[in-house]
């Protein structure tokens, strides 16, 4: 007997205002579209990063919406059928929106949702794919001459089908600008966490991940599986290590350095770092000082050799180039954008 769910629509807070003049600021439109077979804890991930309230933050992040093309959906295998949800109309709102995804990659998207998808966007909207999510993009014909990763053990379908598509099949997460997709199904929670990075600043994203408590930052160009998810005894956990460089972020530590404090050569370290965490010693090292200079640029330091040197990031210039290349604005556009606001 399939299970009911209804989730109702969530409405942002209204405040007065004069005819014509918004006295608050704009509060993104999130819209996830469920679709007959979607997986359920992909749309978990999308309600936990982009629909619940974060009183903690003191404002609401995200305008949160679910949709469907039918009244009631059955979710994969039946487990459940999904009713109570906004219909396909919604998405015409959305500022972001999340599409279908299920294993059945090979059964055709129904064209409505197809349609919204290409409505959204022609329009402008943000496109977001969670693992098998890219195949909806790809259908849609959104994502050629583009960018994008789907799960590892679909790549041989997917490139079969859309060989116009630059598949990216060893990576968490894609950010092609305006279309971004996600490997399996945890790296929905990593791409949904880099959105809110990119939307609110690393410190909101910190404080998203530590309710969630997941991590913070996970690169989007880290494999997707690692070679042994529990380490061999004895205990190799990098975590001692990893702790204690993000206390020294300042100091001009070095691989050698993080080798030595783990009691390893720097090529058994490199070992342990691509087998853990799908990175290495020096990109994680990099990512971390980055997300802590965001961090004091969000907090109120406007001087840019400041927070180059408090991050251990050296330069001004290494720092404005690391921004550019990982978020896409300069480390004054950042405090524009998230720096502290000014009564």
């Amino acid at each position: 007997m399939a299970q009911e769910s209804s989730h109702a629509r969530r409405r942002p807070v209204k405040t007065p205002r004069e005819p014509g003049v918004s006295d608050t600021p704009h509060v993104p439109r999130v819209v996830v579209i469920v679709d007959e077979n979607s997986n359920p804890f992909e749309l978990g991930c999308a309600t936990e990063v982009f629909g619940l309230r974060r009183p903690e933050i003191g404002r609401d992040l995200y305008d949160f919406t679910l949709c469907s093309p039918e009244p009631r959906t059955l979710m994969r295998d039946g487990f459940f059928t999904l009713t109570g949800v906004a219909g396909l109309e919604a998405a015409e709102a959305a500022d972001t929106l999340i599409v279908p995804n299920r294993p059945d990659v090979e059964v055709p998207r129904r064209p409505a949702v197809l349609d919204a998808v290409r409505r959204a966007h022609a329009r402008g909207a943000r496109l977001v794919g969670f693992c098998s999510g890219a195949f909806t993009l790809a259908e849609a014909g959104v994502l050629d001459g583009r960018r994008a990763t789907a799960h590892w053990q679909w790549a041989d379908s997917f490139r079969a089908r859309f060989p116009s598509v630059h598949l990216e099949e060893d990576v968490l997460f894609v950010d092609d600008g305006d279309i971004l997709t996600a490997a399996g199904s945890a790296a929905a929670l990593d791409l949904g966490l880099h959105l809110v990075r990119r939307d609110h600043g690393a410190e909101v994203a910190n404080c998203v991940s530590r309710r969630l408590v997941f991590a913070a930052h996970r690169d989007g160009g880290q494999r997707q599986f690692v070679e042994r998810p529990v380490p061999d005894l004895p205990d190799e956990s990098l975590a001692p290590v990893l702790a204690w460089a993000q206390e020294r972020l300042d100091s001009p530590l070095t691989v050698s350095d993080l080798a030595a404090r783990a009691a390893v050569s720097p090529a058994t370290l490199h070992r342990r770092f691509r087998a853990q965490l799908g990175t290495t010693p020096l990109a994680w090292l990099t990512g971390e000082r980055l997300a802590l200079a965001c961090r004091l640029i969000e907090r109120g330091e406007s001087r840019v050799e400041m927070v180059a040197r408090r991050s251990g990031l050296g330069t001004a210039a290494n720092l404005r180039t690391l921004m550019r290349r990982e978020t896409g604005i300069t480390p004054s556009a950042y405090r524009r954008r998230f720096g502290p606001t000014v009564n």
